[in-house]
């Protein structure tokens, strides 16, 4: 990494603190820190918190706070915001036909969205025609989960709904829960024909079956009966869309692999395009400003598992707005420091893809930038070839610490 820094101007700090923060008596500064600071540019900063929200950005240390956190050189970075995660099934049913209690589960995801970073996470519910981990009685469960522990939790959850498209039974629920305000991001996921040209592999036909709970055979008969009300689907996708609209809720297309296909769903309000198959469709999507969003395991192992596109070729291209988890909770910090390290970008570009980049798409105004008035949701990075996270902070608290150096 080589970003290009300059020393705190008097104007950049003079516009800080003109913005109106809280009047009660700011209760931690963190000094020491290279911070990320709106503008792009890395600086010796001193960030003091207060009543969960950042209330001053300076050169130096104001007036005394109640705390004093040095971070010793660190970067003081924004907090990652991940617009989708679905690592939480690996938790849920760690094996075939394995599932742990749902409190249990999310605990444990918790801890690991914190220690790497993570803020905002969106969990992707796949909302699916299929039973088991993907359907109905786990989607409910796992909402109600999230209502109820969430206070409790260190990481903010939100809900992203993955709707398959097939799913047409459940068209008037998902359309209710939109208007109730229970699902913050909306996806059109189709893999009905995937899983149908893959019947005949059985490796996969046993992977769909286990995680439904269905024999392979009964799996077969419900693939087939799903595939007969392809009709009902374009009358379903449409209401599912309207709510969403009506409600202000952002709406995504996966895996679009053409740029008829993006133009399509963004008739319909989908305006995030969401793992586009290739460049074509990710260039006719940025010639809309539809923000493109890609998984930054993709990155990290240097291509798609899938044999898609590559996300650090789109980077190169400007063809990537958003990196998510998708599968991989440590995936976003390690795959910023690879593409500046790699030169596709420089590191504050890099860092906006994880951060303040998907807080624009969700329409997340509170976040995802270090400057006064912003949540206090940050993260100190040691960086290096394999960067980690000293500590993170959300709402102002620090919520995890894995560096003894990081003191107050």
């Amino acid at each position: 990494m080589s970003p290009q820094d300059r020393s705190i101007a008097t104007e950049d700090i003079q516009a800080a603190t003109n913005t109106a923060a809280p009047s009660d008596t700011p209760d931690v500064t963190l000094l020491g820190g290279r911070t990320l600071l709106p503008d792009g540019s890395l600086q010796d900063a001193c960030v003091t918190l207060a009543a969960g929200r950042i209330a001053a950005v300076s050169a130096s240390e104001g007036r005394p706070a109640t705390r004093r956190i040095d971070l010793a050189g660190r970067l003081l970075l924004p907090g990652i915001i991940d617009l989708h995660g679905d690592a939480f099934e690996q938790v849920l049913m760690p094996r075939s036909g394995v599932r742990f209690p749902m409190d249990l589960a999310l605990a444990e995801i918790d801890r690991q969205l914190i220690a790497n970073g993570i803020t905002t996470a969106y969990h992707s519910l796949t909302y699916s025609w299929e039973p088991g981990l993907r359907g109905r009685e786990t989607v409910v469960e796992l909402m109600a989960a999230l209502d109820r522990l969430g206070p409790e939790l260190a990481c903010q959850p939100r809900v992203h709904l993955r709707f398959e498209l097939h799913n047409v039974d459940a068209v008037a629920e998902v359309a209710d829960w939109l208007h109730a305000g229970r699902i913050d991001l909306i996806s059109l996921n189709e893999h009905l024909d995937m899983i149908t040209d893959r019947l005949e592999r059985v490796d996969k036909l046993a992977q769909y079956a286990e995680r439904t709970g269905l024999s392979i055979t009964r799996y077969k008969e419900l693939v087939q009966q799903v595939a007969k009300r392809g009709a009902e689907v374009p009358n379903g996708v449409a209401r599912v869309c309207a709510a969403a609209r009506s409600a202000g809720v952002p709406i995504a297309s996966h895996d679009d692999d053409s740029p008829d296909v993006r133009g399509h769903y963004r008739d319909l309000g989908a305006r995030l395009c969401e793992f586009p198959v290739n460049a074509e469709t990710a260039e006719a999507a940025a010639a809309h400003g539809d923000p493109v969003i890609l998984g930054s395991p993709n990155v990290v192992r240097g291509g798609s598992h899938d044999a898609r596109m590559t996300a650090e070729n789109a980077v190169r291209a400007g063809l990537c707005n958003v990196l998510t988890t998708d599968y991989y909770y440590p995936a976003p910090l390690i795959a910023a420091f690879r593409l500046a390290d790699a030169g596709a970008c420089d590191f504050p570009a890099a860092w906006d893809l994880v951060s303040a980049g998907p807080a624009r798409a969700a329409g997340l105004d509170d976040r995802g930038t270090v400057a006064v008035g912003q949540r206090a949701d940050l993260v100190a990075v040691e960086p290096g070839p394999l960067p980690r996270v000293a500590a993170t902070w959300t709402g102002g608290r620090m919520m995890y610490r894995a560096d003894p150096r990081v003191v107050g």
